[in-house]
């Protein structure tokens, strides 16, 4: 009978720097998105009138989309690193 252990690859000290970063970015992403738009929400209820309110809601929208650039960019680019160092078969 032939005994033999099957290992599963692991990643390397590189790759599993990368994946962590990976998790993390992503983490710190939304945190920053949600942060920021329950912040912003909150100045448009403060806001006085209607066009305090309409410059703060539109603000809050290119807040928004600037943030949510960065993260598909940040996620795509540590995506695509992550893959690259994943473990051989």
């Amino acid at each position: 009978m032939n005994t033999q252990t099957l290992q599963k690859p692991k990643r390397s000290f590189f790759g599993k720097i990368i994946k962590w970063t990976f998790i993390g970015f992503n983490i710190l992403m939304l945190i920053w998105l949600v942060g920021g738009v329950g912040s912003a929400s909150r100045e448009i209820v403060k806001a006085g009138n209607d066009a305090e309110q309409a410059g703060a809601a539109i603000g809050t929208g290119i807040g928004a989309i600037v943030i949510i650039f960065i993260w598909v960019a940040g996620a795509t680019i540590l995506g695509i690193l992550t893959l690259l160092t994943r473990p051989k078969k």
